[in-house]
Order: C-alpha cells, then structure tokens, then sequence
C-alpha cells in the first residue's frame, strides 16, 4: 500500500478546503470534538452505572 507523502496530504487538504470552505470546516471540526466529549461523557456514566451496581452486591 503506498504511504501518502507530505506534498500529497498539502494537496488533499486544499481540495478540501476549495470544496467545502473554510467556515464549514471550522464548524464540522467543532462538532466532531462536540461529538467526542458527549461519547466520552456517556461511556463514564456506563462506568459509573457499573462500579454502583457492583456495589450493590
């Protein structure tokens, strides 16, 4: 499988920048990480749910 190089990653990511903008980037950047922080937070309460359940017994 060919590595990508730097000059090629340049190359991707102003074909991306020409095709969605840059402002559209931004915000699906913020939703991303948005995103990741509510996984994050959830996959913590299941442990949370856990660790009370084990308790329990």
């Amino acid at each position: 499988m060919p590595t990508l190089g730097p000059t090629e990653i340049i190359v991707i990511l102003l074909i991306v920048v020409l095709l969605f903008g840059a402002g559209r980037i931004g915000r699906i950047g913020g939703e991303l990480g948005k995103s990741i922080r509510e996984f994050r937070k959830g996959m913590q309460g299941d442990d949370d749910k856990a660790s009370a359940e084990e308790a329990k017994k």
